[in-house]
């Protein structure tokens, strides 16, 4: 890397403008967004149902079904934020977080590191919401869930990968 500026640093994010040596001598220059990193959760109760939620995103303007998930706190291990964005969100507790796979969200424009796990042995507890989340908890069958991903009802690239990564991987079907 050439240079680096710094064109905005929000609480979240950095939009910083890079320049690169390309491979023919000349410069590329790309806009990234430096982003902390998150943990996703595939919460699975003891009779094998997912535990998804609706999530209303105002950013899209749409409510979607997703897997629980949240953005890695400064110094936070990703499987603390898992184990706390999971009761946070679902109002479950994991007896046992175990990594699945980890992931880039976007590479080509977005740093955002994605650490994959599932959760098993659930307690049921409370949910926690932030303040302005507005997320409704659904225990569905995995035969649903996977009719849910063929139908295309489930749109959120996060939950997609790791829903499709454990069934194809793990879950005997």
């Amino acid at each position: 890397m050439k240079d680096r500026e710094v064109v905005l640093k929000s609480k979240l994010v950095t939009l910083t403008r890079v320049t690169f040596e390309a491979s023919n001598g000349g410069e590329v220059v790309h806009d990234v967004i430096e982003h902390p990193g998150a943990s996703v959760i595939l919460p699975v109760l003891d009779d094998q149902r997912i535990v998804l939620i609706r999530n209303h995103r105002r950013i899209i303007g749409k409510t979607l079904w997703e897997l629980p998930a949240g953005v890695l706190e400064p110094g936070e291990p990703p499987e603390v934020c898992a184990a706390r964005e999971l009761e946070e969100e679902t109002g479950y507790t994991a007896k046992e977080l175990a990594p699945l796979i980890d992931f880039y969200a976007s590479p080509g424009v977005l740093t955002e590191r994605m650490h994959g796990f599932v959760a098993t042995g659930l307690a049921k507890t409370e949910q926690n919401l932030d303040e302005f989340e507005e997320i409704e908890v659904f225990p569905t069958p995995t035969w649903e869930v996977r009719d849910m991903l063929k139908a295309g009802h489930i749109e959120d690239g996060k939950s997609i990968t790791l829903l499709l990564y454990w069934m194809h991987l793990y879950s005997g079907d």
